[in-house]
């Protein structure tokens, strides 16, 4: 099926939108619980996850397992458990470092999925893609350089969480492609992966003595927020447009989320990003940008 190019642009850029606002929600629960560290980001994480496959309950019935070809259910429950890593690690970034260190390393995804490509599908990997690859480590060495005196309590901690979550998010994106050309729509393997990224993060958060009770209603109404428009509209999004473009292209898209991050950020919350940040932001942006470009 030929999609219009509009169309395409649309989509993407709506999706990129969306999900520039999960990192506001995710701090604004994080201020309102007053709570940090692992087992409320699990808490967030699940929840937003358990609500989005709700929503999505009635695409189960439109399964037909015995039609696709195989392991094509299989790869789309192992994107659900990256994308629960995903979740688990980059959530957890933003109670140690700054939006604007952690919305940064976690769109890297185009250095890495330029990567697997290379190593999954043998995609060629050219001198700039390989240049642009030098300069995003040096730009993710100035972010990780931040100092003390940068916004969260641990930022080396946080950011290094943050790339974890870029990592997970890449093979998560390259398996979504996989399984829609092999038949799955965006629906059914939306379905499966976030019920599956649920399932495995629900028991997670009450394994570290959090409870999902007891939290201000605020809490909630930022949680169902996460889980309607950066995930569902989103993800679902991006999800649909790397059936039709280059999982690179995409990727570069979605390197707009720190700009947007970073600006709600800094209106909500008066974060100013430390001057490391901001450069080794610049220099992470240039290489991706540069290695995205290249990218066949």
């Amino acid at each position: 099926m030929t999609v219009a190019r509009w169309h395409l642009v649309a989509i993407l850029c709506f999706g990129v939108f969306c999900v520039s606002t999960s990192a506001v929600f995710i701090r604004l629960a994080l201020a309102d619980a007053n709570a940090s560290g692992v087992g409320f980001s699990l808490v967030i994480a699940a929840s937003r996850l358990a609500l989005a496959s709700l929503i999505l309950l009635p695409t189960w019935r439109q399964l037909q397992p015995q039609s696709r070809p195989p392991g094509t259910l299989i790869y789309s429950g192992i994107a659900g458990a990256l994308l629960a890593l995903h979740f688990a690690t980059w959530i957890t970034s933003l109670s140690y470092t700054s939006i604007a260190a952690s919305t940064v390393l976690v769109t890297t995804n185009p250095i890495w999925v330029a990567l697997l490509s290379w190593l999954w599908f043998r995609e060629r990997l050219s001198a700039r893609v390989a240049v642009g690859i030098v300069i995003t480590l040096v730009g993710g060495l100035l972010v990780g350089w931040e100092g003390s005196s940068a916004v969260g309590q641990n930022p080396l901690l946080g950011n290094s969480l943050a790339l974890m979550g870029s990592w997970a998010f890449s093979l998560y994106f390259l398996l979504g492609r996989e399984v829609q050309r092999r038949g799955l729509t965006v629906g059914q393997h939306s379905a499966i992966a976030y019920t599956t990224a649920a399932l495995l993060l629900l028991p997670l958060s009450l394994a570290t003595g959090t409870a999902y009770r007891g939290y201000p209603i605020s809490v909630y109404v930022w949680i169902m927020l996460m889980a309607i428009v950066p995930q569902l509209l989103g993800h679902t999004s991006l999800n649909w447009a790397v059936r039709h473009l280059s999982p690179t292209l995409v990727t570069l898209a979605i390197l707009m989320e720190p700009v947007g991050a970073s600006l709600l950020g800094y209106l909500l919350f008066g974060e100013v990003p430390g001057m490391l940040v901001l450069v080794g932001a610049g220099v992470i942006l240039t290489g991706v940008s540069l290695a995205a470009l290249a990218a066949p």
